[in-house]
């Protein structure tokens, strides 16, 4: 489900510190029900996983036409990945973040840093900077779900008309197939889940 960009920019997340100059693209409600330990199982889902999230043909022939036109147009080139054209976010991090767990890299996405109930990755080409942001937050019935934020920062007026011109490529081929394959796998890990949450509880409970 789509969140309004105030659902991220209310939180006290410690992106915000660390990433002022990027705008709050897009915010979404995951599926992933969970409890107040299970953070950790969705940043290895999102590092771990195959990837494959675009089932659809709509979204398939969108994807393969994005990615020819950055081969054409050199978008993804070597040279303009993170930290080539101007230094990467883990330079701006304060020192408890810096010293803490980075987290995993994945895909284009370089991790940035990892806390309990955070996690933020960039990336970048030459038309835009990006970070993909992951929180964890109470659902106010008891449990938990991941919240996931985009945000971007445009190289020039180049990037500025690229975010424009993918606006619906991201609505229609990315964002609601990307939804399904997260809930898909969160739920097919349930079982490793529930057997993490039991191991932990009896190592607690002979302490």
């Amino acid at each position: 489900m789509r969140l309004p960009v105030t659902a991220h920019t209310s939180r006290p997340w410690r992106i915000h510190e660390i990433a002022p100059d990027f705008r709050v693209e897009d915010v979404w409600a995951l599926p992933t029900p969970g409890g107040p330990d299970d953070f950790a199982h969705l940043v290895k889902q999102f590092a771990t996983g195959d990837g494959d999230y675009v089932d659809s043909r709509v979204g398939r022939a969108l994807l393969a036409i994005r990615w020819k036109l950055g081969a054409l147009l050199g978008w993804d080139k070597s040279g303009t990945g993170v930290g080539d054209r101007e230094p990467g976010l883990r330079d701006r991090l304060p020192a408890d973040l810096r010293e803490g767990p980075s987290g995993p890299d994945f895909g284009q996405f370089t991790s940035v840093y990892r806390t309990h109930d955070e996690w933020a990755a960039e990336m970048s080409n030459r038309t835009v900077r990006g970070v993909l942001h992951l929180g964890w937050v109470p659902d106010g019935a008891g449990g938990h779900h991941a919240q996931m934020a985009v945000l971007v920062k445009p190289n020039g007026l180049l990037g500025t008309v690229y975010m424009a011109g993918i606006k619906v490529f991201r609505y229609v081929g990315v964002y609601p197939a990307l939804l399904r394959q997260i809930g898909r796998e969160w739920e097919a890990s349930a079982g490793e889940r529930s057997a993490g949450g039991k191991k932990t509880t009896a190592g607690g409970g002979g302490a």
